[in-house]
């Protein structure tokens, strides 16, 4: 009797603390998200890019091509056989690789995925789409950037690429959700303390744009775009 009071006692005490975590990690979602960082930055008003969600996972829309950085030369996709399909808007997302790859709609997941994913124990990649025109809109917002906070963002986004001994991008074969995207090997762990949304916020606060303290979802970027 005292063996079964005893385990039910630590039983109890593991549910307790698995509460208090809960908790904890959602105050501290709830809290950290409404902070804004780079809220005073002055800046010249230069380059246009996008932050996109599609109501879980954030990506960063920049130009395909400018003067500082051309993407058409490191991305590739299956270009549609329309002759005027001339894209002009690379997005690019960072995720775990299970979610990109195992997951194409929330009925598709699976417990092993999931607990990957939340623990940091399975690898990352990236996915890029290809767009021709891109519109600013509730899930979608437009932002202006200078040349130089531009060339940080970029630094930030190529150095989350995983690449071979010769320095190129390495390509997930036939992993395309269409025939305007791609999967690429990423750097880094995906896990409930950095997620798709806090690469995202990463980013922005690298390029000296409006972001959270940290967040790991996408509301936590985009009630600092209002």
């Amino acid at each position: 009797m005292k063996s079964l009071k005893q385990s039910l006692k630590i039983f109890f005490e593991i549910i307790l603390a698995f509460v208090i975590l809960i908790l904890i990690y959602s105050f501290s979602v709830f809290g950290l998200s409404k902070i804004t960082v780079n809220d005073d930055v002055i800046q010249n008003e230069e380059i246009e890019i996008f932050i996109k969600t599609n109501g879980v996972h954030t990506d960063i829309i920049v130009p395909i091509k400018n003067e500082i950085k051309d993407w058409s030369q490191e991305i590739k996709f299956n270009q549609t056989k329309s002759k005027d399909s001339v894209m002009n808007y690379v997005a690019i997302g960072w995720g775990d690789k299970g979610f990109y790859l195992n997951t194409p709609q929330w009925s598709d997941l699976k417990m092993s995925t999931a607990f990957y994913a939340a623990t940091g124990l399975s690898t990352s990649a990236i996915h890029t789409t290809f767009y021709r025109s891109v519109s600013e809109n509730g899930s979608c917002k437009r932002i202006l950037i200078s040349k130089e906070n531009y060339q940080k963002l970029i630094i930030f986004i190529n150095d989350s690429f995983q690449r071979d001994s010769n320095k190129n991008l390495q390509c997930i074969s036939g992993r395309g959700y269409a025939n305007n995207d791609a999967f690429y090997e990423a750097k880094g762990s995906y896990s409930l303390f950095k997620t798709c949304n806090t690469w995202t916020n990463e980013a922005l606060k690298t390029s000296n744009q409006k972001a959270a303290f940290w967040t790991p979802y996408d509301g936590g970027i985009f009630c600092h775009y209002r």
